[in-house]
């Protein structure tokens, strides 16, 4: 270690310069890495509903759809609207009621019983097809390409338009994210240490890690959109802390040592040692939400894991290298801490350490009870704004058509035509469908085969399959359309045991039921390789279980506040924030901890203990917890899109409950549990402590 503090005292500017050269290959990188905006793509690749995509995608040349709406169109006006999208690169079929009665054949011919499903109150739906998948560059080209081509009377619904949607809301907000993050824990640095120039160094410090490993992100191809909304400010967050030790670490090793390297070489090697624990239990939580089957969790644990890793990384080479070329200017920039020194609180909690915990006790249960019960939500376009092309048009389907969401049934051409008509017949009295679309339906409703073009045959009719579509009154991801998609998969299984009922809705309820099982996978996991590293690290049995159960605790209360407060949370948040606020705040605990074990060690009594390691410590628990709320509340507070503003709303509040457990709680548990501590922690010698 010391050489290593030698080495990169000794070679502090080509450091800084090679540090600069590294950031060219990272912005190609970063600006190189395709965002993905779908997050259907990341269920399990194994389940049935995706092997119907492919199918629809495949066989059907439907890798998605989108349903149009459109408003006081004459049929001449529509045919050449259809004619134009079909110009477009990406666009499979163009349908709507024209394609069966052409223009000089009257809508009001047909029976209303399809009319009203199709054409209505001055409006007419346009049934577009896309030849690759929803999420899919191509197709999202050919979505925006429509809107150039289409006026204010057409509206274009449909999942790759609500994906549109999102990229374009995202986009015009992500900078903002990052500069009112920087901002926040500017604020928050320049009043927690003694120089105007410092906080400048660590935040650029930190902002080279970051786009190290934003830029790395090119080796996976793509990232998702919350990925890339979130690891930056919680890169910022949670590494900010390992440079403010370093810094603490120089200043008072500058008290000691004249020559400004030998100081620094030794603050590194002490940074090392104090904080590979602390990063290995940050690194060790994030990776457990690789273990998730929903593989976004892979995507957010990777690139934050590698995230920490960065900032260590530049924390141990870079910033000493830009302390050490700035010195000059970081002692003419000194300025009186204007940050209290809290000395109150060790008196405060040592006094009423008991009442403390009798509190936490009581909390504990209501408070794992209320995180249990908070109202999770699935439905992926509620963040978009009304003046939105997709909400405009989901809204009108909605209210001319009560047309909610769609689902596709792919039946193999090996079922008798009887059992199909059967299965039909059937799937029209299930409760909330509306409509249900399929070959014999036509005919039926006495539209011959023969008049049926060949480009809507191709719709429903392959030689492997036939499709039946139907459409429901139920919302995509509510507990109506799930139950409702349970009924029609039961009523197509009597039929033909092959089959397979896709699209979003039977998706989005495959989503419920993986992240279901996610919530616990990873919560669990988190806790057990914490734990174990604590074990290790520590060298202690009960150690791990305490401080696990104090920052779980801080868990329960951050994710009971929006059951209490009746504000229901994105299901991404509900699986990944437990995972996030443990292992990014858990280094917190570790850091008080160790001192009190140091204290305890030189046999010094279990409140002074305590009070010293409350000394040592609390000053660096608020700056860090401040930095980590700081660089999360404001993204929470200004974004639109709520996927990413409840995860960063959660991640602000988990940090200063965490902060505060610490302070206050985990000190009355070491009080309380001093004995035992001791008993089950090396480096205690028999007897009296």
């Amino acid at each position: 270690m010391e050489k290593l503090g030698n080495f990169i005292c000794k070679n502090k500017w080509l450091i800084v310069i090679i540090s600069i050269i590294l950031l060219i290959p990272s912005v190609i990188g970063y600006f190189a890495t395709k965002v993905n905006y779908d997050i259907l793509v990341y269920l399990p690749s194994d389940i049935e509903t995706l092997k119907g995509e492919h199918i629809l995608t495949d066989d059907f040349h439907m890798g998605a759809f989108s349903i149009t709406v459109v408003e006081n169109m004459s049929n001449q006006e529509l045919i050449e609207l259809e004619n134009d999208f079909r110009q477009i690169d990406g666009v499979t079929n163009v349908i709507s009621i024209n394609d069966l009665t052409g223009t000089a054949i009257p809508v009001d011919i047909l029976p209303k019983e399809i009319k009203d499903k199709v054409a209505k109150d001055n409006t007419k739906l346009v049934l577009v097809t896309f030849s690759n998948s929803t999420s899919d560059d191509l197709t999202l080209d050919a979505v925006d390409k429509m809107r150039d081509i289409a006026d204010e009377r057409v509206k274009i619904g449909g999942m790759s338009a609500m994906v549109l949607d999102t990229k374009k809301l995202f986009n015009s907000q992500m900078l903002l994210y990052i500069a009112v993050a920087v901002v926040c824990c500017v604020i928050v640095l320049e009043v927690s240490l003694d120089s105007y120039i410092v906080p400048i160094l660590l935040l650029l410090n930190i902002g080279i890690a970051i786009i190290y490993n934003m830029g790395s992100n090119i080796l996976f191809g793509d990232i998702c959109y919350i990925t890339k909304a979130i690891a930056a400010v919680l890169q910022l967050g949670v590494t900010t802390d390992f440079s403010i030790f370093l810094y603490h670490k120089y200043e008072a090793a500058k008290k000691v040592e004249k020559n400004n390297d030998k100081a620094m070489s030794k603050a590194i090697k002490e940074t090392i040692t104090s904080v590979l624990g602390s990063s290995l239990t940050t690194v060790a939580g994030f990776l457990a939400l690789c273990t998730m089957q929903l593989t976004l969790g892979v995507d957010i644990g990777i690139v934050m894991a590698k995230g920490v890793l960065f900032g260590l990384l530049c924390v141990i080479i870079l910033f000493p290298a830009l302390l050490l070329v700035f010195d000059k200017q970081i002692e003419k920039t000194k300025h009186k801490n204007i940050l209290p020194e809290f000395k109150h609180i060790k008196n405060f909690v040592t006094k009423h350490y008991i009442t403390i915990f009798v509190l936490f006790i009581i909390l504990l249960v209501p408070s794992f009870i209320a995180q249990k019960n908070t109202p999770v939500y699935y439905k992926l376009d509620s963040s978009i704004p009304d003046s939105y092309g997709y909400t405009q048009a989901t809204k009108t389907i909605k209210d001319k058509y009560e047309m909610m969401s769609q689902s596709m049934i792919l039946v193999s051409n090996d079922t008798p035509d009887y059992k199909v008509n059967e299965m039909v017949k059937e799937l029209k009295e299930v409760e909330g469908i509306n409509a249900v679309i399929s070959p014999s339906t036509l005919s039926e409703l006495g539209i011959p085969d023969m008049v049926v073009p060949e480009k809507i045959k191709n719709i429903y009719q392959t030689d492997k399959y036939t499709m039946v579509i139907i459409s429901s009154v139920y919302d995509i991801a509510t507990d109506e359309l799930n139950e409702q998609i349970q009924i029609v998969n039961d009523i197509v299984d009597k039929y033909d045991e092959s089959a397979i009922v896709a699209g979003e809705g039977p998706l989005m309820k495959d989503l419920v039921k993986v992240t279901d099982v996610d919530l616990n996978n990873v919560n669990y996991t988190s806790i057990i390789v914490i734990f174990l590293i604590m074990v290790i690290t520590l060298r202690s049995i009960s150690l791990p279980v305490l401080l696990v159960s104090a920052i779980e605790f801080a868990i329960f209360i951050n994710m009971g506040v929006p059951y209490i407060t009746n504000s229901p949370i994105p299901f991404v948040a509900s699986i990944v924030i437990g995972t996030i606020q443990l292992g990014a705040t858990i280094d917190y605990a570790i850091l008080l901890t160790t001192k009190y074990l140091e204290e305890r060690k030189k046999k010094k009594e279990k409140m002074e203990a305590v009070k010293t390691a409350l000394d040592s410590s609390i000053s660096s628990i608020i700056v860090s917890g401040m930095c980590f709320f700081g660089a999360t509340f404001g993204v929470g507070v200004i974004s639109t899109i709520d996927m990413i503003g409840s995860l960063c709303t959660l991640m602000a509040r988990g940090a200063l409950i965490s902060m505060a457990v610490v302070i206050f709680v985990l000190p009355s548990i070491l009080i309380i549990f001093d004995k035992i501590i001791t008993k089950t922690t090396l480096g205690f010698k028999k007897g009296r402590i």
